[in-house]
């Protein structure tokens, strides 16, 4: 498929420190978006817990992992994130997409909207 980028805008649930517009890799194979940490922080976000994740190698890490509010094409979800390691860059992950009721069109490499599915 590719991949391609996305504009998306992450502030904190609540009272955060304001908004900042990323532009993220769509990832659809990735389950959680990963964001910097670097740029949580700066928005006022806490981590709010710890999970497991394998990674591509297949090893398996532990990251902090909080709760935001994510807009991407004039939609919007609260949805969990991953804090990031330094450098690294933002990903769109397949929960977000869900939550927002996006699809992937690998073709034009776009996102699309997708009717959810109910159970």
């Amino acid at each position: 498929m590719g991949t391609f980028r996305e504009t998306i805008a992450v502030s904190a649930l609540g009272n955060g420190r304001g908004e900042r517009t990323l532009e993220a890799i769509v990832d659809s194979g990735a389950a959680y978006t990963w964001l910097p940490a670097s740029i949580l922080r700066e928005l006022g976000i806490a981590p709010a817990g710890r999970r497991q994740l394998k990674i591509a190698d297949g090893r398996i890490i532990e990251r902090d992992v909080a709760v935001v509010e994510v807009t991407v094409r004039g939609g919007t979800t609260p949805t969990w994130v991953i804090f990031g390691d330094p450098g690294s860059e933002p990903l769109l992950g397949a929960i977000t997409l869900e939550e927002l009721s996006l699809g992937i069109d690998p073709v034009n490499r776009t996102l699309i909207p997708v009717v959810s599915l109910a159970v």
